[in-house]
C-alpha cells in the first residue's frame, strides 16, 4: 500500500514538474498538497489540480466548447468517504500533445479563477458567512483558512482540526457554525442527520495529552 501511494505521488509531481514547463507562460506556478492530490495556482488562482498523475484544468464558459467536444472526464475527488465531482476536466494526451491549445484553455481556466476570486473578494470576507464571526474568522486566517472556497474544500472537520492545533479549547459548536458557514445556515438550521454525523465525529476523537476545558 505505501510503495503504491509512494509511485503515486512520484507520478504527481512528474506531472506537476510537465505543467510547470509547459505553462510557464502563465506565470510562475505553484502547487500545493490537497486532498491526496495537489492545486496549481498563480498567484492566489488556482486553475488546475493534479491527481493520481493527471493533470485537471478548471472549466469554465470559454472552455465549455472544448469539453463538451472532446466528452471529457472530471476530477471527483473523496471527501468524508463520498465522492465528489470537481468542476475539473482532464488533460488528455491529445492535448498535451497540442501545446498551443492547451496553453490556451489554461490561460482560459487561470482567468476565470481569477475574475472569481476578485468576485469572491468584493462579495464578503469570512467573517461574512453565516455564523462566523470576527473572532473566528481570525482564527481561519490564523491556520491558513483564507477564503470561501478553502473552507468548502477541506470541509468543517478539517478546518476544526486545524484551528485546533493553535487553539485547544475548542468545542461543537465551532464545529456546527463552520459546516452552517459551508452551507449558507445557521447552525441551528443545520439538518438532523449531518448534525448527527458531526456529534458522532466530535465524540470519536481521540483526548488531547493535556486537560482541556471546552468553551
Amino acid at each position: 500500500m505505501i510503495y503504491m501511494v509512494n509511485i503515486m505521488k512520484k507520478i504527481s509531481y512528474e506531472r506537476i514538474y510537465q505543467s510547470q514547463e509547459y505553462l510557464s507562460p502563465l506565470g510562475e506556478i505553484h502547487h500545493r498538497a490537497l486532498f491526496g492530490g495537489y492545486t496549481l495556482a498563480v498567484g492566489e488562482a488556482v486553475f488546475a489540480m493534479v491527481s493520481d498523475g493527471e493533470l485537471y484544468l478548471r472549466a469554465c464558459e470559454q472552455s465549455a466548447q472544448y469539453c463538451v467536444r472532446n466528452a471529457s472526464s472530471f476530477l471527483t475527488l473523496v471527501k468524508r468517504g463520498r465522492p465528489v465531482l470537481l468542476n475539473y476536466y482532464r488533460v488528455d494526451e491529445g492535448l498535451w500533445q497540442n501545446h498551443e491549445k492547451l496553453l490556451q484553455l489554461s490561460s482560459f481556466a487561470l482567468e476565470a479563477a481569477r475574475k472569481e476570486r476578485y468576485q469572491r473578494h468584493q462579495r464578503h470576507r469570512l467573517k461574512d458567512l453565516p455564523n462566523l464571526t470576527f473572532q473566528i474568522e481570525v482564527l481561519l486566517l490564523d491556520v491558513g483558512i483564507t477564503n470561501e472556497t478553502t473552507l468548502r474544500v477541506l470541509g468543517a472537520e478539517e478546518c476544526w482540526l486545524k484551528v485546533r492545533t493553535k487553539n485547544r479549547h475548542l468545542s461543537i459548536k465551532l464545529l456546527f457554525a463552520l459546516e452552517g458557514a459551508i452551507e449558507g445556515l445557521h447552525e441551528a438550521a443545520l439538518p438532523a442527520v449531518r448534525r448527527r454525523e458531526l456529534t458522532e465525529w466530535f465524540n470519536a476523537l481521540p483526548a488531547l495529552p493535556e486537560n482541556h476545558s471546552d468553551r
